[in-house]
């Protein structure tokens, strides 16, 4: 008791945002300390035996070039662990890269969750935490958080609508009373986007590029709606024809071609959210509008696209990459609103 007592004076509570393409992590007193790709690359020997390589940036920069024996992976897929021994030796270097290289720190963690997360998927990411070294573990559903780390009045009686797009998914929250009253989550996200982008280069052109190449043109030319000036940036990839190395120009116009089937799906998200919200909490949306978080939410003119669709207003909120962890970091400060927001169990 006493020995868990000291660990506790030494240790620095932390809250993370475990997220398919990004965790971030928030240090108490500190703010956000990490915001790191959520990949991990794995060297496997002859005899089956796995040896973390590298983790985070350097990780993310080997997807597509390492040798056979060497992979780069993603242990968290569509906001659910696929991988708990990989994910809690991603946690362990983030906790002790947080506590700067400490072993001695065993920190009170909180962890974000998707709303709907099964009980399994939860007890799993408790035990992957305590595992890593932390001293004890809360979890806090995403939108949530998301919308705590976007200033929203989450406390009172009125309706508030947030939409959080990440790398593998995105969730359409209506929060009331530090609640929520209603969410509708698809797995059309960042990924999705990426991928639909090299699908669509693929099939159009013949051209195999790599998933980081991808992620780089949706950054450069992606937008949700037509957009006045025209961009353009050079794709390398395979031909598929050949095999040989080949260049394209790709345009923005082709990237929102590309991206279209993806943004309908996260309307179509936004609707069934709107459509199965009390008449009520309804009045209060049309006043406050919704509020992006994510990295997602970053895209080109996805505001313009969403007032179009809904006729609401639309607001980025002021960091919507931190939103979550930020929003979980404000628990941490607050034990009161721990209380309120943290899951059972």
């Amino acid at each position: 008791m006493l020995f868990n007592w000291i660990l506790g004076l030494m240790s620095t509570d932390l809250a993370i945002d475990l997220g398919t393409a990004t965790t971030l992590v928030y240090v108490k007193g500190k703010g956000i300390v990490i915001c790191e790709p959520s990949v991990v690359a794995v060297r496997e020997d002859e005899d089956g035996n796995k040896r973390i390589v590298a983790i985070g940036k350097e990780a993310k920069r080997m997807i597509g070039r390492t040798p056979p024996q060497v992979a780069a992976i993603r242990p968290i897929k569509n906001g659910v662990i696929s991988d708990f021994e990989i994910t809690e030796e991603m946690l362990r270097h983030f906790i002790l890269q947080a506590h700067q290289r400490s072993t001695l720190a065993r920190p009170r963690m909180i962890i974000c969750v998707p709303y709907g997360a099964t009980d399994v998927e939860r007890r799993a990411l408790r035990e992957s935490a305590l595992s890593a070294g932390a001293r004890e573990v809360y979890l806090i559903e995403e939108p949530l958080a998301a919308a705590i780390g976007a200033s929203l009045p989450i406390s009172e009686p009125g309706g508030n609508l947030v939409l959080d797009i990440g790398g593998g998914t995105t969730e359409v929250a209506v929060i009331s009373l530090s609640g929520i009253v209603d969410t509708h989550c698809v797995q059309a996200a960042g990924d999705t986007l990426n991928e639909a982008i090299l699908q669509y280069v693929k099939r159009k052109y013949n051209l195999f590029i790599g998933e980081n190449t991808a992620e780089l043109a949706k950054i450069r030319l992606a937008s949700a709606w037509q957009m006045d000036e025209s961009k353009a940036m050079e794709v390398k990839g395979r031909d598929l024809i050949m095999g040989l190395p080949r260049r394209i120009l790709l345009r923005s116009g082709e990237v929102r071609e590309a991206i279209q089937e993806t943004l309908n799906e996260i309307v179509d998200a936004v609707k069934i959210t709107l459509e199965r919200t009390p008449p009520e909490l309804t009045v209060d949306i049309m006043e406050r509008g919704i509020t992006l978080t994510g990295g997602g939410s970053l895209l080109s003119q996805l505001d313009i696209l969403l007032h179009n669709e809904t006729g609401l207003p639309v607001h980025l909120a002021k960091d919507p990459v931190a939103c979550v962890a930020l929003g979980s970091g404000k628990a941490l400060q607050e034990l009161s609103l721990l209380k309120k927001v943290a899951l059972e169990g």
